[in-house]
């Protein structure tokens, strides 16, 4: 009986220290668990604060007026740290908007008007001013062309008029023949020579008039080009516009078979 009751206490005193082991270990886990907890939260508060240190220098740089001492001094208030980083991102995204280039429309009947006023007026207008040595250059040759053949026109018309009349005196045909020609030769053909005369007239004369024509051509397309430029200033010259050659067989419809073959043009527009 003795020795049950021995056995029991041994038993008892077992239970309890393995109990009070549970115990110290269970503890010895929470004060673990409370000290890493206690590092994270502090691992956490010093991450914040990094992080509100960081934004404040932030913020300062985008905004200098924020630079004060009391602020170097005073803890931080993230709030404000907060609207002030959202304000100066928002300010740093917005980018200023790009004033819209205006493109130059002409007004065609207006352009048209300037041209008939004064040649050349309607490209100033059109703002096509490397048409203007082309147009005033065709102005130019026609007028130096007009002058010539109508110098060349009077002075055959006049020697035209001598050599028909029967007074020697009259010999202004002698200045178009070469050195050595007398008046005597000069009648021995009298016919030829008339005949010739008369030719260089009528060619200079015709010369003189397609000059004029020439002239008026040169101030028409002037006017014409002006129109044109203004009437088509605002035309769809977008990538979709486009011409392409391309060869293809044409093919018969009734027998089925290629036919020919040939060039093909297609527009897409």
């Amino acid at each position: 009986m003795k020795q049950d009751f021995l056995t029991y206490g041994l038993y008892a005193v077992m239970a309890a220290f393995l109990l009070a082991l549970g115990t110290g270990e269970a503890c010895a886990q929470r004060a673990r668990k409370h000290r890493a907890g206690q590092l994270s939260a502090d691992s956490l508060r010093a991450q914040f604060v990094a992080d509100s240190l960081a934004l404040l220098d932030t913020v300062r740089v985008a905004d200098p007026s924020l630079l004060r001492l009391d602020d170097l001094e005073a803890p931080a208030d993230t709030a404000r740290l907060a609207a002030a980083a959202d304000s100066a991102m928002a300010a740093a995204a917005v980018t200023p908007a790009r004033k819209e280039k205006k493109t130059w429309i002409p007004v065609p009947n207006r352009a048209v008007w300037l041209s008939l006023a004064i040649p050349g007026a309607g490209q100033i207008y059109n703002r096509k001013y490397w048409k203007l040595p082309i147009i005033y250059g065709g102005f130019v040759g026609c007028a130096y062309a007009l002058t010539w053949n109508g110098n060349m026109y009077k002075d055959y018309s006049q020697a035209y008029q001598d050599i028909m009349s029967d007074n020697l005196n009259n010999n202004s045909y002698m200045d178009f023949l070469p050195a050595g020609y007398t008046q005597e030769m000069v009648m021995q053909r009298k016919s030829y020579y008339q005949e010739l005369f008369r030719k260089r007239k009528d060619l200079y004369r015709r010369q003189r008039d397609l000059s004029i024509f020439a002239f008026i051509g040169v101030y028409l397309l002037s006017v014409i080009d002006a129109y044109v430029d203004a009437e088509l200033s605002n035309f769809d010259i977008s990538n979709d516009l486009g011409m392409r050659l391309e060869p293809t067989i044409f093919n018969d419809a009734l027998r089925h078979r290629p036919e020919a073959v040939g060039l093909q043009c297609s527009f897409t527009f």
